[in-house]
């Protein structure tokens, strides 16, 4: 079922998008950002969600399985995870460089990176990131944050390919969430606090995603490489909490990119293979 649909460019939208997504949960509050925009960047994509749910691999592309103990196989995620029982995770951050997105055709792709609480058994994702897409042969590059499922919502503070990132969310007291994306490249920090009851925090993960629309998973923006830095979840590395390895495939089971190893200081990297 669709969670989300596409909202136009007026302000009569804008304004009803804004109530949305403050008032998708019970007891949900979003403090209001400069630079806050629901309109997502560049080209305009049917409920396009940057980040979301992982999503498993079904029939023969199951079946491809490698069975490697701590690796798991996702149509939409690939990097890393650790997962524990309902409020387990109160903390994950890491950081990364922007990667260029190659847009050499004319269609559209897309390719997120971020950090987040829940999503990977859960109906819920607390996350931040960025994204470096294709609208066709012209590059799209942003930040955002998402509370899903409710709408994702977007920075329009400059963001280019090499431009340092780091991001967190960090969850506090009985129901509050803090989530920070700093472009120290740029100079800038969006700090954006929710307060949402009632949420899983059974995993927290590091993530290149393939953005999804209202028609399924997107086509993957070859992105190149994505190193990944200082991985952690409350306040350990990813590295030395036996984290599980996810690595995207499409509905053949053919890896769409790479997932490497992560040392002990929460460092590793993505390279994309193919966008679909």
């Amino acid at each position: 079922m669709t969670r989300r649909w596409f909202i136009p460019l007026t302000t009569i939208a804008l304004a009803f998008g804004s109530l949305m997504a403050a008032g998708s949960a019970s007891a949900a509050v979003t403090t209001t950002h400069p630079g806050v925009t629901h309109a997502r960047p560049g080209g305009t994509v049917h409920a396009f969600v940057p980040g979301g749910l992982m999503k498993r691999p079904a029939g023969a592309a199951a079946a491809r399985a490698h069975g490697v103990r701590n690796q798991a196989q996702s149509t939409n995620w690939s990097g890393y995870a650790v997962t524990g029982s309902a409020g387990a995770f109160t903390s994950v951050s890491s950081s990364w460089t922007v990667p260029a997105a190659s847009c050499s055709g004319s269609s559209a792709q897309y390719a997120a990176f971020w950090v987040g609480l829940d999503g990977y058994n859960s109906s819920s994702v607390e996350q931040t990131g960025t994204d470096s897409d294709c609208n066709g042969s012209s590059p799209d590059y942003y930040g955002w944050y998402e509370m899903y499922p409710a709408y994702p919502v977007y920075f329009s503070n400059p963001v280019v390919p090499g431009d340092s990132i780091t991001a967190s969310v960090t969850f506090s007291g009985t129901q509050t969430y803090t989530l920070v994306l700093t472009d120290s490249t740029q100079g800038w920090t969006q700090t954006i606090t929710q307060d949402e009851a009632g949420l899983s925090r059974s995993s927290a993960e590091v993530i290149t995603e393939a953005p999804s629309s209202s028609s399924g998973v997107l086509p993957l923006a070859d992105f190149g490489t994505v190193s990944y830095s200082a991985s952690g979840a409350n306040g350990s590395s990813l590295g030395g909490q036996t984290p599980t390895s996810i690595v995207m495939i499409n509905g053949s089971g053919q890896d769409k990119d790479s997932t490497s190893a992560i040392d002990g200081s929460g460092g590793f990297s993505n390279i994309w293979l193919r966008s679909t």
